[in-house]
């Protein structure tokens, strides 16, 4: 298994917003929506999506439970002005999501505790991946949902260049260069694992649910 290469935490380019942005992920984030579904149903409060980028997850989560406010948090202001883009054109969902500027830990947030916290792709971001956990230990409310998807480190860099050809074919080569580099500074499960056991998390678990995503799911 080669050693772990770790990458910028924050995508705050305007070109590489732009091209994340404009990118396909339809299969990935609706898997994520039906693995909300199943492991944590609806929320009996407010949700946290962290490092919400774009704000895909957030939008389709407040679309699926018309009646739970949803919050997205993420450090690039780049992102999150294609999130606010994206919510100007859903007044419907307005009432329901803020978007906010921050990173973890310690951001300010507009909920004192959450019923659900989710992440989908920020954990391999992070150069030290205790400040996801312990922000989920900050801000869920006792027994409060857990939902964190997320790529995992393959064998050796030839994999990982395969898994970029397959999911990546047509896509803009800023994003293709980014897609190989996340693959290159992603944990394995076991790693994650080990991550949940020193953050002091027992009821979360660890699952491979592709051929390249982990899911750690499980309540506070």
């Amino acid at each position: 298994m080669m050693e772990r290469i770790t990458e910028p935490e924050l995508m705050d380019g305007a070109d590489q917003a732009a091209a994340y942005a404009g990118a396909d992920f339809e299969e990935p984030n609706s898997h994520f929506i039906q693995l909300f579904a199943e492991y944590v149903g609806a929320p009996s409060g407010p949700v946290l999506d962290v490092g919400c980028g774009p704000g895909d997850i957030v939008l389709r989560l407040a679309r699926q439970y018309p009646e739970v406010a949803i919050h997205g948090l993420d450090g690039a202001d780049t992102m999150l002005a294609f999130a606010r883009e994206a919510l100007a054109a859903e007044p419907e969902l307005q009432p329901r999501v803020e978007f906010v500027l921050g990173t973890v830990p310690g951001a300010a947030l507009p909920a004192d505790a959450y019923a659900a916290v989710t992440s989908n792709s920020l954990l391999h971001h992070l150069h030290d991946p205790m400040a996801l956990w312990q922000t989920i230990r900050a801000v869920a409310q006792p027994g409060a949902a857990v939902l964190v998807m997320d790529l995992f480190r393959p064998a050796d860099r030839a994999a990982a260049a395969r898994i970029v050809d397959a999911y990546g074919a047509g896509e803009p080569e800023i994003l293709r260069t980014d897609f190989f580099n996340s693959l290159l500074a992603a944990f394995t499960p076991d790693e994650v694992q080990e991550q949940l056991r020193a953050a002091g998390l027992p009821g979360l678990k660890v699952a491979v649910v592709s051929d390249r995503h982990l899911l750690v799911h499980g309540r506070v």
